[in-house]
C-alpha cells in the first residue's frame, strides 16, 4: 500500500494552511490522472481548514509519477492571512511517500492491544471520503498511541489499516531510541528542510512558480 503524508511538521498556522491548500491541488492533480485519492488520518490545525498533516492513500496506475511531485520541501510565498503586517512571506511544508506491508505490520500486534471507536469521516476529500460511520479511531493501550483512520469501505478494513499505522509509529519511535538522528529523518512530523525546496507556490489561489 502506498500512502501519501503532507504535513506542516512544527511550522506556524500558515504552514497548516499550506498543507490544505496542497491537499486541494493534489486532489486535483490525482484527479486528471485518474488516480483514487483517499482520505485515511488527519491532525487538524489550531485555525479553521488547517491541517498540521494529512494522510493520504493512493490507487491509479499512475501513482508512481504523482508522488515523485509530491515528495520533499515545499515553498509556499503568500503574506501571512493570519498576521496583519508580518513580515516573513515563505512558509513551508513537506511531502513524503509511505509504503506499508500491512499484512506483517498488522499482524505484529493484536486487537487485544486495542481500544476502537467508530465515527463518522471528515476533512477534505469530497467525493473521496467515505461519510458513513466507517471510519475509526483506534487507541494502542499500551503505548497510548491513536490514529483515525477513514479511506476504507468498512470499518474491518478500516480497524486493519489502523493497526499497521499505530505499529508503524512504533516502529519509527523505537528506531529513534536507536539512533535519534538516523531515525529523526524517518519520523512522519519530521522538521522540515527550509532553502531546498522541491515545489514552489505562489498566493491564495497557490498557483505554482516554474
Amino acid at each position: 500500500m502506498k500512502l501519501l503524508l503532507l504535513s506542516a511538521a512544527q511550522g506556524p498556522a500558515e504552514c497548516c494552511l499550506a498543507v490544505s491548500l496542497a491537499a486541494k491541488r493534489l486532489q486535483r492533480e490525482a484527479e486528471s490522472n485518474n488516480i483514487r485519492l483517499s482520505l485515511v488520518e488527519e491532525q487538524p490545525g489550531l485555525e479553521s481548514d488547517t491541517y498540521k498533516s494529512l494522510l493520504y492513500k493512493l490507487e491509479g496506475d499512475a501513482v508512481n509519477e504523482l508522488t515523485k511531485n509530491w515528495q520533499g520541501s515545499f515553498k509556499w510565498i503568500c503574506p501571512s492571512p493570519f498576521r496583519n503586517n508580518h513580515k516573513r512571506k515563505n512558509w513551508f511544508f513537506t511531502g513524503r511517500v509511505l509504503i506499508i506491508d500491512m499484512q506483517r505490520l498488522e499482524n505484529e500486534l493484536t486487537d487485544d492491544e486495542f481500544e476502537f471507536m467508530t465515527c463518522r469521516a471528515s476533512g477534505p476529500g469530497g467525493q473521496h471520503v467515505n461519510k458513513t460511520n466507517s471510519a475509526v479511531k483506534a487507541t494502542h493501550i499500551p503505548s497510548g498511541l491513536s490514529v483515525k483512520v477513514q479511506s476504507e469501505r468498512s470499518q474491518h478494513a478500516n480497524k486493519r489499516l489502523a493497526k499497521a499505522l499505530i505499529q508503524k509509529k512504533r516502529l519509527e519511535i523505537m528506531k529513534q531510541k536507536e539512533s535519534s538522528e538516523k531515525s529523526r529523518r524517518r519520523l512522519m512530523h519530521h522538521s522540515i528542510e527550509r532553502g531546498n525546496a522541491v515545489r514552489v507556490f505562489k498566493g491564495m489561489d497557490f498557483k505554482e512558480e516554474n
